[in-house]
């Protein structure tokens, strides 16, 4: 019974993180200043941005204390807009960039903030694994020397920045 519950715990462990080995979200965290709007800087492809340019996040508090997310992008190959609406809710305390996000009922992946300037004008952000990867700006740019610092802490976490995708942002928002 023991080793069953030792493996159980093992594969939980595993299975359920949602912060890569390695990452710390920023503490102390504010979401009132993190709410509102976002321009995806570079992201990791997954297939659920697949030939997205474009790519914004909004976010803003929702009645039950969750936080609203609201996604969208350009797919470059239907030249259509893309729009998502998922919500988000802390993964522990409130005060830590630890967040788990649903976009398909009631299935939560992580989406941590590992690194924030003071101002939250500029976001990295953690998926749960190292497959999941988004730098993050309130403008459709961001200074050379924080985007360079970003990509520091990445691969420094393991992940394989050589492989981001660089977001444009040259359509007006939909």
């Amino acid at each position: 019974m023991g080793l069953l519950l030792s493996i159980t715990s093992a594969i939980c462990l595993n299975s359920c993180s949602t912060i890569p080995e390695g990452a710390v979200a920023v503490k102390p965290f504010y979401v009132e200043k993190y709410l509102g709007k976002w321009y995806e800087i570079a992201r990791l492809d997954f297939k659920y941005e697949r030939d997205l340019n474009n790519t914004t996040a909004e976010y803003s508090l929702r009645d039950d204390g969750k936080i609203k997310v609201d996604n969208k992008g350009f797919n470059t190959k239907t030249k259509k807009w893309k729009h998502a609406i998922g919500k988000a809710k802390f993964a522990g305390e409130k005060d830590v960039a630890m967040l788990k996000v649903s976009f398909f009922g009631p299935f939560y992946t992580g989406y941590n903030v590992i690194a924030l300037d003071d101002d939250y004008k500029y976001a990295l952000v953690a998926g749960k694994s190292l497959k999941y990867l988004w730098i993050l700006s309130r403008e459709t740019n961001m200074p050379d020397d924080i985007k360079q610092n970003y990509l520091n802490i990445a691969e420094s976490v393991g992940y394989k920045t050589s492989d981001l995708i660089w977001v444009e942002h040259d359509k007006a928002d939909k």
